[in-house]
């Protein structure tokens, strides 16, 4: 198989876990017989300071023209809350590719579970999904403040059809899963969650063989630090899915762990959940697995190789079940980023 894969680092240590996660992957390219090509974007901060741009065009066309896109992060200090802000172009990008579904899942690595705050009782055997709707809600709303600046207005609006794209993809989903959904929302108080709810029911009907239920987003916040297990796919608006899924990061024992994708209309995006990191940038002990694994998340969901896929995620177990890992997570035999990455590179057996 030939694919070409659009890299872009970011900010922070987004280059640089990033390059762990393309390492890997030459790696899976050279064992099972497949020629990836990576060619590199600007995108961030990084993008801004040499093209006055953050998500510039010249990106924008690379991504459309990959088969793939393996990202890092965005964020950089020095433009924080001002109109060059990096996570602008973040949602620039995912508005302009179409990048409509989140999958971010949350499973447990036994190895790496003393690190987590949770008991080992309680994190066992965690394994599932929450799909996050990326392209709709508050963050993309009208917003604004008054003239004196004294007041501010931060607008979320859902269409019918947004949330039934989003309902049915999380549906087909649990189909090849557990075959277990739930809806999270605040429908007691908000009018975009009982047009959620409603949609849901509706479709709902439609997958008779998959268990539904719904939470309200505060109660989901709670169930999940209880009874992490129990979950197979939830899905739910944006902010709350970004809100959920940072929280539910502490069951892994480190954010750094997580992979995801972003499903797209013209390419799909894979992903880290962790931000940027600016201080450890450069420092060589940012946790690279999410990267890693959302390598292995690309090769599943875009290329559809299975084996190639597993072949990843059994490396980074192996490596992690040795006692290696960085800072965050091992305590012991403690490696730097690009160690980590090599060691889960010679792990890849065919």
């Amino acid at each position: 198989m030939k694919k070409t894969i659009a890299v872009l680092g970011g900010d922070g240590v987004g280059p640089e876990i990033t390059e762990q996660g393309v390492k890997v992957l030459e790696k899976v390219a050279k064992k099972f017989g497949h020629t990836f090509i990576f060619k590199e974007g600007l995108v961030g901060a990084a993008a801004y300071d040499k093209l006055g741009d953050s998500f510039p065009k010249e990106t924008f066309d690379l991504c459309v023209e990959a088969d793939a896109i393996l990202f890092g992060s965005v964020g950089d200090p020095k433009y924080d809350n001002t109109s060059k802000d990096p996570l602008k172009g973040l949602l620039q990008m995912r508005k302009q590719l179409g990048l409509y579904a989140n999958i971010r899942p949350i499973y447990t690595f036994e190895a790496a579970s003393k690190k987590s705050p949770l008991r080992p009782e309680v994190t066992k055997g965690t394994d599932f999904v929450v799909v996050r709707e990326l392209t709709g809600g508050i963050y993309f709303g009208k917003k604004g403040r008054n003239k004196d600046r004294t007041s501010a207005y931060d607008t979320m609006e859902y269409t019918t059809a947004e949330i039934e794209r989003i309902v049915h993809f999380a549906y087909k989903l649990a189909r090849g899963r557990r075959n277990k959904l739930t809806m999270v929302d605040k429908s007691n108080v908000l009018e975009t969650s009982r047009l959620w709810r409603e949609v849901t029911m509706r479709i709902a009907k439609k997958y008779p063989d998959v268990e539904t239920d719904y939470l309200l987003v505060d109660n989901a916040a709670m169930q999940i630090l209880k009874r992490p297990a129990t979950f197979d796919v939830i899905v739910t608006e944006n902010t709350f899915g970004d809100i959920l899924t940072d929280e539910a990061s502490v069951i892994t024992g480190s954010l750094g762990m997580l992979p995801s994708a972003s499903i797209g209309e013209k390419t799909s995006l894979y992903e880290p959940i962790a931000g940027s990191f600016p201080r450890a940038a450069g420092k060589n002990y940012a946790n690279p697995t999410g990267s890693i694994l959302s390598a292995a998340m690309l090769l599943d969901y875009s290329f559809g190789l299975k084996e190639e896929s597993k072949a990843i995620f059994k490396a980074v177990e192996r490596v992690l079940e040795h006692g290696y890992g960085t800072k965050d997570i091992a305590t012991d035999k403690v490696l730097g980023t690009r160690e980590f990455g090599d060691r889960v590179a010679g792990e890849i057996v065919s």
